[in-house]
């Protein structure tokens, strides 16, 4: 698929395979009767890695790369991470709120041109409650990424045994590789 038909995506899927040593992700496209389309991207991201490195390829194969993302420091509370194209050319950077984040798990989302995309749970006492008790780590959760006082897109866990998200995107503007991205990062660094 290429850029411009990825741009014009409203809606995603992300699928979790469960694998012992990594997380491996899955995103097709939504489509018109609500069914999964094509794969759009594929990625593999190792658990406890001290530089969190991510890249989404076309397929389990690996061999395309598509985009992807790295952590700027090791080991980090308050990480930026930046994303990148297939080229390695910069697309835009996330990094998650620590101190917001204590309560109510805050990410910020920074794409040129843009500006700044503020993504929260949706839920703030799920959010809490979340934080104090480990038996709620699987209930599903809502996050809305907010531009200009306009929801950009929401990552949506839904329920079930292997985790499953729907992506939603009315901003036209917002670059949905960001979007992929993010989703990742919601998953893989949200309990960090």
């Amino acid at each position: 698929m290429d850029f411009q038909q990825l741009q014009s995506l409203p809606r995603m899927i992300m699928r979790q395979r469960i694998r012992p040593m990594v997380n491996q992700y899955q995103f097709h496209a939504v489509l018109p009767d609500g069914g999964e389309g094509p794969l759009l991207a594929f990625a593999q991201q190792k658990r406890l890695a001290f530089k969190e490195q991510v890249t989404l390829y076309t397929d389990d194969s690996k061999q395309w790369p598509v985009l992807g993302f790295k952590a700027r420091n090791v080991i980090d509370l308050g990480a930026t991470y930046d994303v990148f194209d297939a080229s390695g050319a910069p697309i835009g950077l996330f990094r998650k709120d620590f101190k917001q984040s204590l309560l109510r798990s805050t990410w910020h989302v920074e794409q040129p041109g843009l500006g700044q995309i503020t993504g929260q749970e949706r839920n703030v006492a799920l959010a809490v409650l979340r934080r104090f008790i480990d038996a709620l780590a699987f209930v599903p959760y809502h996050f809305d990424f907010v531009l200009n006082g306009q929801v950009a897109f929401s990552v949506d866990k839904r329920w079930g045994i292997r985790d499953r998200y729907t992506i939603e995107i009315p901003s036209p503007h917002v670059d949905r590789r960001l979007v992929i991205a993010m989703a990742v990062a919601i998953d893989a660094l949200q309990s960090r």
